[in-house]
């Protein structure tokens, strides 16, 4: 739900999300598409000159600041075109979309971010000139209830293509969220519903916005609604989510700007507690803790230039938009001179948290944080010794807000390195020696508050060749009044008064696979066990099971941990040194199904939490798991629609979507504060490399190697 601005160590704060356009939408202008023939991009920090002119700066940094594109060729220029835009550049797209007249003077500006180029428009020669920097202005009508897109060669400051986008519902701005708060503090019939329950302060009341789903209106109607659940501070450091004014709920026009009914089911008895989980609110804290610091005296060993990364044999680079927030881009490996590609792209695509309480109202919460929001506004500014500990390094967010004017998230992003134990070992007892190798990773990390809840998103990078995406689960559990002796089905009791609703947290991953080249294919292994017989005389054998996963449909797939099942990603066209095509495999962690029922409002709209993986032919429109505007859609869009077409994936150009979920029964240890949980899944070369990758990594200068 809701998002989060900069949040200083040991103070937090919140606000919302947003989202992008469904099929049948209409196309206007336009000027040729330079996104579908572009090129591609290595370190280099990109300068907007005074004349809107744009000058590369090429780096330095443990590979020399340089990221090379397949075939051996600079892409330097390509990593400035997939850099994050500036706050000149969103000021220029804005302003260029208001002089064509395409921006009325009503209107809002949900997001101004980068139209990044096609995966075509990044492999063409070397030898061309770099693709334009082209800014995707999204704003809505709130007088005609319509989604706006412009997309503007910022350079030129002219007009490339617009769009209006009927039958959609724009997301929800910060603004609008904090407007929305606003408003319904001061409605009379709100107010006389807190009156009911003993609160006579509408300024002590948090107000969330929600966005409603299809519970309350038919397809066709074109207004952007939300609903409102509401909690109490009793005192102002109180946590609010202990005092839930359950029973009391608004329906709100976002275009209007209006509430349109107010629902008072009754007010039920307030809890007790307070909640408070700050340090100067709890008493007496542990004193038995010693320092522990993490110094780098030689400073850091990773490379980096504007938004290009380079550590190890790792070079990347990093974007960051308004829907997504941060977003990995061009990630190779340099093997033995060369530089190999893995992943054109990656990152969280939509947040889906289904809730399992039944009662009225209460049974519509579920939140698309991508989809009807956007996380890159709920993005933290990162604060070191609390998010971060170590030598960081931070890189500064630009975003647009409802007016089009550029603001910043300092430190939303935190890059650093850490210890993490044994990356191998072997003790020769005949010889007496021991080989021992410390692991280190370098971690690319940021964190999100919707609502009540914190996702901290890490990409982290391994010497073995290993890429691992793991998200963590903090904050506050989502609450409601409850007077019963005994836990409901639905939820569990987890202070006096305070019931906490079971629910799942479902991260769709979008991973764009680039194994050593552009065109790969996907099989799904998983171990079976031989039948007793003459091959398995003695019953022990077990062998793994490859299954290509030839087309769209074929390559819905559910996790399976009880055969070990994964899927591999490899290229048919590259062999490695025993004969076999080089590949990486996705690795499943821990993982559940969707539990709400198949025909439920939330799995009808989130069609693709029907599996953990999907597989789809690239397409540069489809971007999003949900469809573009899943905000009040009724479902069917996105993957479910396009994995229909049933296209070919063998050696094809391929999107892999995995869906990550979190279940979670809440428990008493879960108040206030839930200690973070985890999940995510791992990206392991299977064959890529000819041997251990990390065989040349260097014994630690502070331990013998050798005995």
């Amino acid at each position: 739900m809701p998002a989060a601005a900069p949040a200083t160590c040991g103070v937090s704060s919140g606000g919302p999300r947003r989202s992008g356009s469904p099929p049948g939408a209409t196309h206007r202008a336009v000027a040729p598409d330079p996104t579908r023939s572009r090129p591609r991009i290595g370190p280099a920090t990109l300068r907007l000159t005074a004349r809107g002119r744009f000058r590369l700066r090429s780096g330095s940094g443990s590979q020399g600041g340089k990221i090379v594109a397949e075939g051996g060729a600079r892409a330097d220029e390509l990593v400035a075109c997939l850099a994050p835009l500036t706050g000149p550049e969103i000021e220029a797209a804005v302003a260029a979309a208001r002089a064509a007249g395409l921006l009325p003077p009503t209107s809002r500006v949900i997001s101004v971010s980068l139209a990044e180029p096609s995966r075509a428009a990044l492999r063409v020669a070397a030898d061309r000139p770099a693709p334009p920097r082209w800014a995707e202005v999204l704003a809505v009508d709130p007088v005609r209830h319509l989604p706006l897109e412009v997309v503007v060669d910022v350079a030129g400051a002219q007009v490339v293509r617009h769009r209006e986008i009927p039958q959609a519902h724009a997301p929800v701005t910060l603004s609008e969220y904090r407007d929305c708060q606003r408003l319904v503090r001061a409605d009379p019939g709100f107010r006389a519903g807190l009156l009911r329950r003993g609160v006579a302060d509408p300024a002590q009341v948090l107000v969330e916005p929600w966005g409603i789903g299809d519970f309350e209106q038919s397809a066709e109607d074109p207004r952007r609604l939300v609903w409102t659940l509401s909690f109490w501070r009793a005192e102002p450091l109180d946590n609010p989510y202990a005092k839930p004014l359950t029973g009391l709920y608004c329906l709100v026009d976002l275009d209007a700007m209006a509430v349109l009914r107010v629902d008072d089911l009754g007010a039920r008895a307030l809890p007790p507690g307070r909640g408070t989980y700050a340090a100067d609110q709890l008493g007496a804290l542990r004193t038995d803790l010693r320092p522990l610091e993490i110094r780098q005296p030689e400073g850091v060993s990773f490379g980096l230039d504007g938004w290009a990364i380079t550590w190890q044999r790792w070079s990347f680079a990093v974007g960051f938009n308004a829907r997504e927030g941060m977003v990995l881009h061009q990630v190779n490996y340099r093997d033995q001179g060369r530089v190999r590609p893995i992943l054109q792209r990656a990152a969280v695509s939509e947040i889906v948290i289904p809730y399992a309480d039944p009662g009225r109202y209460e049974g519509w919460r579920n939140a698309f944080d991508i989809g009807e929001y956007g996380i890159g506004i709920m993005t933290n500014s990162l604060r070191l010794g609390c998010d971060c500990l170590g030598e960081i390094r931070y890189l500064d967010a630009t975003l647009a807000d409802s007016d089009g004017r550029p603001y910043r998230i300092p430190n939303a992003i935190c890059l650093h390195e850490e210890d993490q134990g044994l990356l191998w070992k072997h003790v020769d007892g005949e010889l007496g020696t021991t080989e021992v190798r410390r692991r280190r990773r370098l971690v690319v990390s940021f964190v999100i508050t919707a609502g009540n809840y914190e996702y901290a998103f890490y990409w982290s990078f391994h010497q073995d060749g290993t890429i691992e995406c793991e998200v963590r689960l903090t904050g506050v559990v989502l609450t409601s009044a409850w007077s019963g002796a005994d836990d409901p089905p639905h939820g569990t009791v987890v202070a006096p008064g305070t019931l906490a609703a079971h629910h799942q947290h479902f991260f769709c991953f979008r991973l764009d696979p680039t194994v050593d080249g552009p065109r790969n294919r996907v099989e799904e292994v998983e171990t079976v066990a031989v039948p007793p017989g003459p091959t398995n005389p003695y019953g022990n054998a077990f062998a793994p099971r490859r299954r290509l996963l030839a087309t769209e449909l074929a390559a819905r797939r559910l996790c399976d941990p009880l055969h070990g099942r994964h899927w591999v990603v490899s290229n048919p066209h590259r062999r490695n040194a025993l004969g076999r095509p080089v590949g990486y495999r996705l690795v499943p962690q821990d993982n559940v199904v969707a539990f709400a029922d198949p025909q439920s409002s939330v799995r009808r709209r989130a069609g693709f939490l029907d599996h953990h993986l999907w597989v789809t032919a690239y397409d540069p429109d489809q971007r999003h798991p949900a469809g573009e505007f899943p905000a009040q859609s009724i479902g069917g869009d996105g993957l479910p629609r396009w994995a229909r077409a049933d296209r070919d994936l063998d050696d094809a150009e391929l999107v892999m979507w995995y869906v990550v979920g979190s279940h979670h029964i809440p428990r008493p240890e879960d108040w206030p504060v839930m200690p973070a949980t985890r999940a995510g899944f791992r990206l392991e070369p299977v064959g890529f490399f000819d041997a251990n990758p990390a065989l040349d990594v260097a014994p630690s200068p502070d331990c013998e190697s050798r005995r």
